[in-house]
């Protein structure tokens, strides 16, 4: 079994990518109803023991819509004339996607208003104000 080295931590068994190939639309003249070029590239996210499980709720949620509701990544590439290359291309953008998954975002600090900001709010809900009450009826008095 060949192993997919994707980060340093993490590499994919490839019997864990199933890949399809369909007709596609775009180059190739006459040969584009022929061939089967474009790749389908699956991945099963949710089922995979390569992946920690830090990394697998991130990769579902940079997947967005290409994750299905049994937890399969598809990955669709038809861009090159050529089978190998979109083969290529779909592995590179799984990777991809794994790679920015495995990077932890960085932890927001809380920070305050600065004190000019503060007064610059305070002003514009003033002068606001002002606008707002010049714009009622004149009470006679």
């Amino acid at each position: 079994m060949a192993r997919l080295a994707v980060t340093d931590g993490i590499d994919l068994d490839e019997h864990e990518l199933s890949e399809t190939f369909v007709l596609a639309s775009g180059p190739g003249g006459q040969n584009v109803n022929k061939v089967s070029s474009a790749v389908q590239l699956r991945f099963d996210v949710e089922h995979s023991p390569s992946l920690p499980d830090d990394v697998r709720a991130r990769l579902k949620a940079l997947a967005g819509r290409r994750l299905t509701k049994d937890g399969v990544l598809v990955i669709l590439a038809r861009v090159h004339r050529a089978q190998e290359r979109n083969r290529a291309e779909a592995r590179e953008k799984l990777f991809d996607l794994i790679r920015r998954a495995a990077t932890p975002p960085r932890p927001r600090r809380a920070t305050k208003p600065t004190a000019a900001s503060k007064r610059r709010r305070l002003d514009s809900k003033t002068a606001r104000a002002k606008v707002k009450r010049h714009r009622a009826r004149v009470q006679d008095e």
